[in-house]
This record gives C-alpha cells, structure tokens and sequence, in this order.
C-alpha cells in the first residue's frame, strides 16, 4: 500500500509565492497568517502538484503576474520518490514522476490522492450534478483501477456520437455503431459507481454520526443516469427520436448524481451553512477512509479556513476523525490558535506550523 507523504514542497511563481522552499513538512501543517499573505496559494501549489491544475480560477490567474510559468516540485517519503509540474501562459505543460517526463495527470494523481475541503466544496450540495459526478469518480479512479479506461473510452464513444447527431441526416446502422459502443462501456462504469457508493454510504454514515449526531436522517442515494428498468442499450434506443431532434445524448452515465436528502428533501435546501460543511466533511473523509481500507494509499487533504461555518467544537471533531485517518493535512487558518486549540495533543509529534506573511513561509515551534 501507498503511504507516501510530501516531505518537502518547493514552489516558483504561484500567485504571490515567488520562491518558496519548505523542506520540513511534516503529517499535519498547519498554515497561517492574515488574509492574502498566500496560505491558500499553497494549497493550490500542492494541488497543483497532484491534479495539474488549481481549485480556484485559471492558470493565467495562478502564474504570478509578469510571470511565462511556475513550477512546482515535491518529494514523497518514504522511497524519496520526486514530483515536479510545469505550466506555462501559453497552456503547455510538462509533468514528471521519479524524474522521468509522464504524459497523463492520472500518473501523478495516483501517487498524491488530494481531497480539497474549501469554500467551493459547498458545491457538492448547492451545485450541479457534474461537481457530485466528479466527487464520485475521483473516488473510483482510486480504487478500481480498470475504471479509468473505460472512462476515457465512453468520453470518446459520446463525443462521437454525439458529433453524428448534429450532423443532422445520419442512418439509423451509422447511429448505432456508436449507441452500442456507448452501452457497453457506459454500462461498465455504472457498475463500478455503483459497487463504489454501495462501499462508501456506510462509511459517509458511520462519519457523519460521529460529526452531526443530530443529523441522522441523512440518506445518499445515487442516481445513474437513466431509467433503473431498463438497460442501458434500451434507454438510449428509447431515447433516440429526442436525442435526433435536439442533436445530443439525453441518457448516460453524463447524467449520473448522488442526491444527499434529509427527511426526503434536498439536504442544500433544508440544512444551516454550519451543518453543510459537516456534510461535506463527512463526503470527504469517507472518501479517505475507503482509499485507505482497499489498500490504494492515504489521502493528502488540503483544508482551507477550517474554523470557517465551524464552532470550535465542530472543529476538533473533524480534526479527530482526520488524525484517526492518519493522513497528511494541509491546513490554513487566521490565528494559529484556531487548529492548535483543537487538534489532537497525542499528535504532538507529528504536528507543524507555518508563518505566512506576504509570500514569505516561516516554520515555527508548534504547542
């Protein structure tokens, strides 16, 4: 199993970190300063390590200004396996792994598992389906690691089919070249999201009782893009006159969500701000805690303004279900009092933190 964790981070050209070499991370870092002095821009460098790109804004945004590119490179331990990413203004990229160029962000990702908990993961409740899409592929990307293939291979089977229905005038044995090709694999990656969220739902449960007891009546249920009678060949048959008429795919997998429900009704509807962002959490370290236990590695979180919608209270609780994870976090927050007041003490050992002030990253004694 992969227990690798970023022993050090060096970083060139991410928004206001010109030059920034931190080489003593350690399991939990905590990082704080006032507002704007770059905390998160150092989250975004680590994302940007792992996933190729940020969670906020473009890559134009991210590159420092009057600035053609940043760079950022990390080194896992144990096995002091390197890390490095690329990105230019002109869009080229360039990735390596062990100091050899790779071709593809999944490489990458399937050494340095991110989970962002941010302002914007609101959106697995209040956003569209595409956000809970991805939140439940990220999830089976590492775990199943058949997955990603037929993946690629549906994208392809619905963009071409979906280019012969805005041709206008196709015939029907043209058309159903490619609805066959898309059954097939759109069935597969159903199977895998479903035998995924039929893993995750009790853990998301277990996770949630112990953050949110109140919220106990929370349901996950997941949606898979199509009439749950029929087989997915007969859906897109069925769907063939609206999906000729409008020049799209109406059924897939495209269209899959998780609905998070409470009482029967959306969770994004009825719940406080406070109580979303324990959902969310919960989402999160469900995810963690399944990546773990099917022996794929552990999760690097990257935990943005934690005390944010939270109590102190709320906050110890989801930094005790993150030490008990024995993950790598990333942590910012204003006052360095507002994670050290709350993260375990028998973590001590394991514990860091950061000064951040204008660009510039200081390591300071923790507790």
């Amino acid at each position: 199993m992969n227990i690798a964790s970023l022993s050090r981070i060096h970083i060139d050209n991410v928004r206001n970190l010109q030059q920034v070499k931190i080489d003593t991370l350690r399991k939990v870092n905590v990082f704080y300063g006032p507002n704007g002095s770059g905390k998160t821009s150092i989250l975004e460098a680590i994302h940007l390590l792992g996933m190729a790109r940020s969670f906020r804004g473009s890559i134009k945004s991210l590159i420092t200004h009057g600035q053609s590119q940043t760079t950022v490179f990390g080194e896992l331990q144990p096995g002091s396996l390197p890390l490095g990413i690329q990105r230019e203004l002109t869009g080229d990229v360039t990735l390596k792994l062990g100091g050899r160029p790779v071709r593809t962000v999944a490489a990458m990702a399937e050494q340095l598992p991110i989970q962002v908990i941010n302002a914007d993961s609101f959106d697995l409740l209040t956003g569209s389906p595409s956000a809970r899409r991805q939140y439940l592929d990220w999830g089976v990307f590492h775990v199943e690691h058949r997955f990603f293939d037929q993946w690629q291979r549906f994208q392809r089977g619905i963009k071409q089919r979906n280019m012969l229905l805005r041709r206008g005038k196709l015939s029907p044995e043209e058309l159903a070249v490619w609805t066959r090709e898309l059954a097939a694999c759109g069935e597969i990656i159903t199977t895998y999201r479903r035998a995924y969220f039929e893993l995750l739902e009790p853990r998301f449960q277990a996770i949630i009782a112990q953050l949110a007891p109140s919220l106990a009546g929370l349901e996950l249920r997941f949606r898979q893009g199509w009439d749950k009678q029929l087989s997915y060949i007969r859906a897109l048959e069925n769907s063939e006159p609206s999906d000729r008429e409008q020049c799209y795919t109406h059924v897939g997998p495209q269209r899959a969500d998780i609905r998070v429900l409470i009482g029967g009704h959306l969770a994004a509807d009825t719940l406080s701000r406070g109580q979303q962002k324990l959902v969310v959490c919960g989402l999160k370290l469900a995810q963690g805690q399944l990546l773990t236990e099917k022996g794929r590695g552990r999760c690097t979180y990257l935990v943005d303004d934690l005390p944010s919608e939270l109590d102190q209270q709320h906050c110890r609780l989801v930094c005790e279900q993150l030490a008990g994870m024995k993950a790598q976090v990333f942590i910012t927050c204003v006052d360095s009092e507002d994670v050290a007041a709350v993260w375990p003490v028998a973590d001590g050992d394991e514990f860091t933190m950061f000064h951040v002030e204008h660009g510039g990253v200081s390591a300071v004694e923790a507790r």
